[in-house]
């Protein structure tokens, strides 16, 4: 079902593409949007490794919201800052493409623990993170995505 990455020797392990879910705060959620365009927008991600999902939150209503509600099938892409070897122009940059299903955490309770999580990702203030749940979390949506597939690659820019 899912196409095979055609250059093989860029291919990254999964522990190496879980890995850079864990670490890298941020990637693009594509969706198909209105009238069958492609919908794509940044969104920070929380990789959980209990269930090997990946959680996202965001308003209650909007593009993305009306995009996973009509078509579940999802792409998410994230990459890392990359590095240069010394004495070398060329940025060498590892990114993973996951293909999967979204939908919406129905569970307010799970919903509010997996924002906790999130928020772990850029910061351990406490304080912060509840009221910022206490603030927010009746107005916040929570989408679990499915991974389907997921391929990594570490490519040069050369």
């Amino acid at each position: 079902m899912f196409r095979e990455m055609r250059r093989q020797k860029q291919a990254i392990s999964r522990e190496e593409c879980i890995r850079l879910l864990k670490s890298e705060t941020r990637g693009v959620l594509a969706m198909r949007g209105d009238d069958d365009y492609p919908y794509c927008v940044p969104i920070n991600h929380y990789y959980c490794e209990e269930d090997g999902k990946i959680y996202f939150h965001g308003g209650m209503a909007g593009h993305r919201v009306d995009a996973v509600k009509k078509h579940d099938k999802v792409c998410y892409t994230l990459y890392d800052e990359g590095y240069i070897k010394e004495g070398d122009w060329a940025l060498h940059v590892k990114s993973v493409v996951i293909f999967g299903r979204i939908k919406i955490v129905e569970d307010p309770d799970r919903a509010i623990e997996l924002c906790r999580q999130l928020s772990y990702k850029f910061t351990n203030d406490e304080n912060y993170i509840n009221e910022e749940i206490r603030k927010c979390a009746k107005t916040t949506l929570v989408m679990e995505l499915e991974i389907e597939h997921m391929t990594g690659k570490l490519v040069s820019e050369k």
